[in-house]
């Protein structure tokens, strides 16, 4: 299975949320931007490492989702969201 990462870019979300529609485990944030919960697809037990900070969320995942993380990026009007398989 490919390990790759999510990016959200803060300055770059408009809180359009077209990602949730693509992928469950993006989610409305506390700040009206998107955000990623791994346990909050109710269909798939997934587990994946998030950091959020000021600037950008970083999620980094071991499945064989990242399809569906690309196409949330894809439908992402403001291109905030950057899906990449990275090394071990």
């Amino acid at each position: 299975m490919p390990r790759y990462e999510v990016t959200i870019e803060k300055d770059a979300c408009d809180g359009i949320f077209a990602c949730l529609t693509r992928d469950p485990r993006f989610i409305e944030g506390e700040d009206g931007l998107a955000t990623i919960d791994p346990t909050a697809d109710p269909v798939y037990d997934c587990e994946g490492e998030v950091i959020d900070d000021a600037e950008r969320v970083v999620a980094t995942f071991d499945d064989d989702r990242i399809d569906e993380a690309q196409q949330a990026a894809a439908a992402c009007p403001t291109d905030a969201i950057v899906v990449e398989e990275v090394g071990e």
